[in-house]
């Protein structure tokens, strides 16, 4: 006798997992937190195995949780391309996403995903640009959607999170130690300005070693171990990390990501993947692993 198991279940059992607790996996599938422990109940009960353990507040898989989430991912996958490519057929054309260049890692790979695979005929077309530029594009109607690093936000936007600015090195790097601190920029940077002036406030001499129009040119930089560089917490790339100087350089506070939707090219679209990317933040904010499941509209 075949028995069939619950996708909706399933797609709460991955978040379970991929979040690590119940409270967090809730918000990302969108439904309360004692629906989600009932969803993993009965697979449990389904299944007549144990799928999690409890350690120190976190729930860890079991060997059947493990492999059942490798066959739940998949079931996951297959579904969600099936609902995209037989009801999606009604959206086609392109969106706009503005993006700064130094918040793409690690939201905005997962939110593409994840959109292209609802929405397969939509093109989704990624600018990257500076705050102010973007805000110029959006404006005059360039871009559909955009995101900003900024100390305020300005009517119509929405902020998604408020990250740390931090010094970013290369791994194991001993750059931080050197003064005059050498520091790498480019030139219009919004978060150049804030680190010098903390600089100059903590009587830490500093010089711009590097500057440069290109963000490719500031990341090898860093990652040489030539300079350092400021960044919000949590998007650096994998050669980059955070310095942790223990107190020797100073605090340098915290910034916005800010959300603007222009909404009048392909509204349904723009709503869907202004929540991946609310989804995503939400992650980032919390700590946990940016991933994201393509959900059926």
């Amino acid at each position: 006798m075949s028995r069939t198991l619950d996708l909706t279940a399933l797609r709460s059992f991955v978040a379970v997992a991929e979040q690590g607790g119940v409270t967090r996996a809730a918000g990302l599938v969108h439904l309360t937190q004692s629906a989600v422990s009932m969803q993993i109940k009965r697979l449990e009960d389904a299944l007549d195995v144990a799928l999690f353990e409890r350690r120190n507040r976190t729930l860890i898989l079991t060997t059947a949780g493990e492999q059942l989430l490798s066959y739940a991912r998949q079931m996951l996958s297959l579904n969600d391309e099936a609902w995209s490519r037989l009801t999606n057929d009604a959206f086609e054309g392109e969106i706009t996403l503005g993006v700064p260049h130094d918040i793409i890692y690690p939201v905005i790979p997962s939110v593409l995903k994840a959109a292209s695979r609802e929405f397969p005929r939509v093109r989704i077309t990624l600018v990257s640009s500076y705050t102010k530029a973007l805000h110029r594009s959006f404006n005059s109607g360039a871009c559909d959607v955009i995101l900003t690093t900024e100390d305020a936000i300005f009517d119509g936007g929405e902020t998604l999170v408020e990250l740390p600015l931090v010094f970013v090195g290369a791994p194991q790097g001993t750059s931080w130690t050197e003064r005059p601190l050498r520091l790498a920029f480019e030139t219009n940077c919004i978060f150049r300005a804030r680190v010098m002036q903390r600089l100059d406030h903590a009587r830490i001499p500093w010089e711009l070693a590097v500057e440069s129009s290109g963000t490719r040119t500031i990341e090898a930089s860093v990652s040489a171990d030539i300079a350092l560089h400021a960044m919000l917490r949590g998007t650096a790339r994998e050669d980059m990390v955070e310095v942790r100087h223990g107190g020797a350089l100073p605090d340098l506070g915290t910034q916005k990501v800010n959300l603007y939707k222009n909404g009048a090219n392909m509204p349904q679209v723009a709503d869907r993947l202004c929540d991946l990317i609310r989804d995503a933040y939400r992650s980032l904010a919390a700590g946990a692993p940016v991933k994201l499941v393509a959900e059926a509209s």
